[in-house]
């Protein structure tokens, strides 16, 4: 029976979607069509063209992690032999993926995958990654390709040690995303659709363009938007933004924040004390202990890059592919230093936001490393305080709730008194 998302708020249309997307993907499968595991920022419009079925293991470990499943995963990849040092994003992956050869071996469902509240979703035909965000995704899909005996793609995106980006590293993005349609072509057994491909693109851009509407609502004081509410609604653009999946759920939400703005709603029903800026990855595990503690404390989050990866707005008739190409590389943490802390100076500004929480991410050492350096050069631009805690995106054991009050505590307290003594 078909069901309708006529009168769905956007809440019940971001799980409705979610859903749908790993149904999308069983359902493929059991057709005996293809599916693809993607990173989270590899372009899916090549796949989506070619009528491929997309599921992205990093937002499907993210999702383990907030429902508290992360550590079942986790122990079949240490049994493997996979070093707890190693992402634990690809970890939990490459947990599920043992479970799921383990199932189509036996016939049987493991006892730890019949009880995890992982999303059911199938093993892939393909893999698809793009190093544009950290290098640890060439290995960990390299391997998964070789665990499953599949084709990998990989699309090699240059880090930005200047900026602007020159063209001659757009014309070489630009070749990597041919070639990757060729590879599909081969895979999949028939032509490019290049007019399907450029609906594709089109539908991309319509999604993102709501996505950014939705966080611009950070700007208003007080605000509509708590960015924490970015993390959740994440899963749609990294999953669907090149469906219209993801355009319907982030025009709805837009639309109910623009509602709630002009009918004086806000998303603290008690007053804003602060608004703090959130560099780093959510801690899935404990994300409503984070979103508690700050907000207990009277701390907004309206601010934070990690949503923001997911800009890609470009030029969807730009048929050299060059202003794609760019889309793909200018991710921030795939840029030199200067232009990382610009963009966080955005954010901070932006947001009108009174100090900073950095989570230092023992999964993701890209982002720690630079977040050491990055938060002192802010602090002296602007003269706002800063707190970092210790943490990890999805392994539940590098984290301790007590050290993330005490720092946001500390923080809440700097920034109000930086705050009387500008009155």
């Amino acid at each position: 029976m078909s069901i309708t998302t006529e009168g769905m708020k956007a809440k019940e249309l971001l799980a409705y979607y979610q859903a749908k997307a790993d149904q999308d993907a069983r359902d493929a499968k059991a057709r005996g069509d293809l599916v693809c595991w993607s990173a989270s920022v590899a372009p899916p419009e090549f796949c989506v063209t070619m009528g491929i079925a997309m599921i992205y293991p990093e937002t499907h470990a993210a999702g383990i992690g907030a429902k508290k499943g992360a550590l079942d995963m986790l122990e079949v990849a240490d049994r493997k032999g996979y070093s707890i040092d190693c992402c634990s994003y690809g970890r939990v992956n490459m947990g599920y993926m043992e479970l799921l050869k383990e199932q189509a071996m036996t016939g049987k469902t493991p006892e730890v995958l019949a009880n995890s509240p992982a999303a059911k979703v199938p093993l892939p035909d393909l893999v698809i990654t793009c190093n544009n965000i950290c290098n640890t995704l060439l290995k960990w899909y390299e391997n998964l390709a070789v665990e499953l005996d599949i084709p990998c793609i990989v699309i090699d995106v240059p880090f930005n040690h200047t900026m602007p980006i020159p063209e001659y590293a757009k014309a070489y993005i630009a070749d990597q995303f041919r070639n990757a349609i060729s590879q599909l072509e081969v895979i999949c057994g028939r032509p490019f659709d290049y007019k399907k491909f450029q609906e594709v693109k089109d539908q991309t851009q319509r999604s993102v363009y709501q996505w950014n509407r939705i966080a611009k609502m950070s700007s208003y004081k007080p605000s509509p938007l708590n960015c924490f509410d970015l993390f959740n609604y994440m899963a749609l653009i990294v999953a669907c933004r090149s469906l219209d999946y993801a355009e319907i759920t982030f025009k709805k939400f837009a639309d109910e924040l623009e509602a709630n703005l002009e009918a004086g709603i806000y998303a603290f029903k008690g007053a804003e004390k602060t608004r703090v800026t959130w560099e780093g990855i959510a801690v899935w595990p404990y994300l409503g202990h984070t979103f508690k503690s700050l907000k207990s404390l009277g701390s907004i989050m309206t601010g934070s890059a990690y949503p923001g990866l997911w800009d890609l707005h470009y030029d969807a008739h730009d048929d050299s592919l060059h202003s794609m190409a760019e889309a793909y590389t200018r991710i921030y943490i795939n840029t030199c230093l200067e232009n990382k802390v610009n963009v966080l100076l955005n954010i901070v500004n932006g947001g009108k936001c009174d100090g900073i929480v950095y989570h230092l991410n023992r999964s993701c050492k890209l982002m720690s490393f630079l977040n050491v350096e990055t938060a002192e050069i802010i602090k002296e631009r602007t003269g706002l305080p800063y707190v970092s805690f210790d943490g990890d995106q999805t392994d539940p054991r590098n984290f301790a709730p007590a050290q993330f009050d005490t720092r946001v505590q500390a923080l809440a307290e700097m920034m109000e008194a930086n705050l009387a003594a500008a009155e």
